[in-house]
This record gives C-alpha cells, sequence and structure tokens, in this order.
C-alpha cells in the first residue's frame, strides 16, 4: 500500500521540496492561515493540485480537527502519517495531529523538545549535563542569577529558536539595555558556556537511534549574530570528539520517549572533554544540516529521514566519507544594489550547490536571527580546515551593496 503523509507546510525547504518530488507516496498538506504569507508564489503553484487543509486563524483547535476529518474522509487517501519539519508550529501542529489519531508528540514531548526549560529540566533527570538555569520576569530576577552564576551570561525566550532575541550579556549595564523584558513572552537566562559548540544531528526508528551525525561550527550560533562565518560542516570525517554520541542521543530519546523522526541537537564540549547538552529539537535542523550529512557521506539524507516519518527503518549505507558544509551568506538590510551572481559563487572550489535568496531591487528587512541570509552555498572538501578555508574564500569574494529606503 503507498503510505500517505500529512505534512506541516509553513516555510519551504530542502525536505519539503523532496517530499514533494516523490511518487510513491500520497501527500496531504496542513498549512496554518496566520503563516500563508510566507509561501512564496511559485510555491503555492507548485503544490495547487495537492490535497490541503488549512487552519482558520481564530478558530477553535478543536473545531479544526472535527472539521479537517469530515474534509479528510472524502479524499481517495486518507493520512496514516505524520511530519512538522519546523520549529515554531510544534505545539499546535502535534496538538492537532493527536486530535485526528496521527502519530504525534504528547503535551509532555512538546514542552521537552520546545519550552527550554522544561528541556533543561528533563535533561537533569535522565542525566544529562547542561548549563545552570532559571526562569526570569524581570531584571531583579536576572540580577539575582548572576550574582550566583557570574557573569557573562545567555538571556533568551523560553521558546525561541534560530536565536531571535537571544543576547549575552556581560554585564549589569548590557542587560538595562533590554528592560524592561516584555511580558508577553517568558523569559530565562543561563551559564555562559566555555568551550566548542558543535551541532548533532540523529535519525530515529521505532525508539532507536540509528545514527548521529555531528557538525562543527566555525562561530558559536550566537557569535553569528553579531557577525561570525555562519555555517556548519558535517563531520564525514574529522570526527575527534572522543566520545560515543549514538549512546548520548539515545539516552535522550529513552529519556524523552522519543518513536522515530529526525532530532537536532547542540552541544559544548569542553576542554576537558565534558559534554554539556544545550537543546534539542525533534524536527529537521534548520539551513541545510540534513543535506550537508547527505554531501558527507555521499547517501539521500532526505529519503532516509522521510523514512522514518512513514514508519520505515531506512537503510543507512555510505560511500566515500568527505566534510561538506552549508555557509549562509552575508544578509544586509536596505534595497539591494549589487549582489555578486550565484553562478560566479558556484564556480569556487568545492561548490556544489547553492541558492540566491534575493535579487538586486529587493528591500531587505531588518532581522536579526541566525538563519537571515542572502542565500547559501554547500562546500565539499577532504578535511574540515578544507572546507573551512574555503568558505572564507567565497565570503572574500561575496559582495553584498545594499542602500537605505528609511
Amino acid at each position: 500500500m503507498r503510505p500517505c503523509l500529512l505534512l506541516v507546510d509553513g516555510r519551504p525547504g530542502t525536505f519539503t521540496d523532496h517530499v514533494l518530488s516523490r511518487d510513491d507516496l500520497d501527500l496531504v498538506l496542513l498549512r496554518f492561515e496566520e503563516h500563508l504569507s510566507s509561501l512564496p508564489t511559485g510555491h503555492l503553484l507548485r503544490t495547487a493540485d495537492i490535497p490541503t487543509f488549512t487552519i482558520d486563524a481564530d478558530a477553535d483547535i478543536l473545531r479544526e480537527a472535527e472539521r479537517y476529518l469530515a474534509w479528510v474522509a472524502g479524499l481517495p487517501a486518507r493520512p496514516a502519517h505524520f511530519c512538522n519539519p519546523q520549529e515554531p508550529l510544534q505545539e499546535i501542529s502535534q496538538r492537532f495531529a493527536g486530535l485526528v489519531g496521527l502519530p504525534h508528540l504528547d503535551a509532555e514531548q512538546v514542552a521537552w523538545v520546545r519550552d527550554k526549560t522544561a528541556m533543561k529540566r528533563r535533561f537533569r533527570e535522565i542525566g544529562i549535563p547542561c548549563a545552570e538555569f532559571s526562569e526570569v520576569a524581570d531584571g531583579d530576577e536576572v540580577l539575582g542569577f548572576a550574582a550566583a552564576h557570574g557573569w557573562p551570561l545567555i538571556l533568551k525566550p523560553v521558546d525561541g529558536w534560530s536565536s531571535i532575541d537571544t543576547y549575552k550579556l556581560n554585564d549589569e549595564h548590557d542587560l538595562a539595555r533590554l528592560l524592561p523584558l516584555p511580558p508577553a513572552r517568558r523569559w530565562m537566562v543561563e551559564e555562559f558556556l566555555t568551550g566548542r559548540e558543535y551541532q548533532l544531528c540523529a535519525l530515529v526508528a521505532h525508539g532507536r537511534v540509528l545514527d548521529t551525525y555531528v557538525s562543527w561550527t566555525p562561530c558559536a550560533l550566537l557569535e553569528t549574530i553579531y557577525g561570525g562565518i555562519n555555517g556548519s560542516i558535517s563531520l564525514g570525517v574529522d570526527n575527534e570528539l572522543g566520545i560515543d554520541e549514538k549512546e548520548l542521543v539515545q539516552r535522550i530519546v529513552d529519556g524523552m520517549r522519543i518513536d522515530h523522526g529526525y532530532l537536532h541537537m547542540e552541544f559544548f564540549r569542553s576542554d576537558d572533554g565534558g559534554i554539556h547538552m544545550s537543546e534539542v529539537g525533534a524536527r529537521l535542523a534548520g539551513c541545510e544540516l540534513p543535506s550537508n550529512h547527505g554531501f558527507a557521506r555521499n547517501f539521500d539524507m532526505m529519503a532516509a529521514t522521510l523514512d522514518t516519518y512513514l514508519g520505515r527503518v531506512p537503510s543507512l549505507e555510505y560511500s566515500t566519507p568527505r566534510c561538506a558544509g552549508d555557509l549562509l551568506l552575508p544578509y544586509k538590510p536596505g534595497r539591494v544594489v549589487k549582489v555578486t551572481p550565484l553562478e560566479t559563487l558556484l564556480s569556487m572550489p568545492g561548490v556544489v550547490h547553492g541558492r540566491m535568496n534575493i535579487a538586486i531591487g529587493d528591500d531587505l528587512p531588518d532581522q536579526r536571527a541566525s538563519h537571515a541570509s542572502a542565500g547559501y552555498l554547500q562546500i565539499v572538501g577532504p578535511s574540515r580546515q578544507i572546507v573551512e578555508d574555503r568558505m572564507n574564500g567565497v565570503l572574500d569574494a561575496f559582495e553584498l551593496v545594499t542602500q537605505d529606503v528609511s
């Protein structure tokens, strides 16, 4: 029987493109009215013939689930599988999936992978080291945490993603510039960890970690907000961490009762080899990390990922390992008057794929997010250092000129 998948369609990406290209499954799209504006016209045209259910912005989710069940009963194929590849829609989409009888994360699991204080409490409960942390409501509580744990510290929303509204505070003067904390959001602080930050991905099927994939980040994710090189390198070779990543992730999978899918994590490794887990997400990694892993091991990561959401156990067969990274091209607000052509960048050493998100004449809004970019390139090489050197070569060649339109 052909599988039928309900796929959350909130923002186009490489995984969604892969699913749309498959002719061996039936597909139903789940959209949210308040996010329709983020879907490009070309994507809407490409998916016009696919059955699509759109959740009304102000409607009660229980009534929307009932409406969906009546609607889907009239389709030739009814979804038995569910996938949400994106972080911001995690709570609402997982709850909806549960209401309509599809595999999903329950409310407790969603809290563990979305609410950063619940997440870190769970880390502690299952014996996974993490930074000291505390939820805070005002500046006095931040100062109290600093008195106990010292400066610098990290301030961020409990439900944040992509480093949006995340700040490194070196002292009370940095804090004062952010006060008062907006009461509409929940906030937390955590101690600032030194050492090297890594990203860690995994594929899970039937509660078992099939494999893990480590990525080196030339700069810590938060540093990219301040202009640091924004990229990651999948370590098909050069992984000399000296830890059992698979055992580590299996402890998280068991402790959070994760049955299947793609996990994305970040952790810090101190100079003495100690590991502190930063965060975990039960969805695909952002940017192009998943396809980096495929380029680094010469296998189809997107197909393997889809298999886990279809209840299958993918066959992971690798060949000719190397390192492969994605480099986000620098971004600046304003009207684009000059940008290096993608064709020029694709001709540079090691560049195997790329995409430009902007064009001359575009008006770029001001963004403070780790995913903000003019586009991206994927770059391969026989070692991590060579890939990083090639990334720096691209940055030296890339030019983006904008003018103020305010």
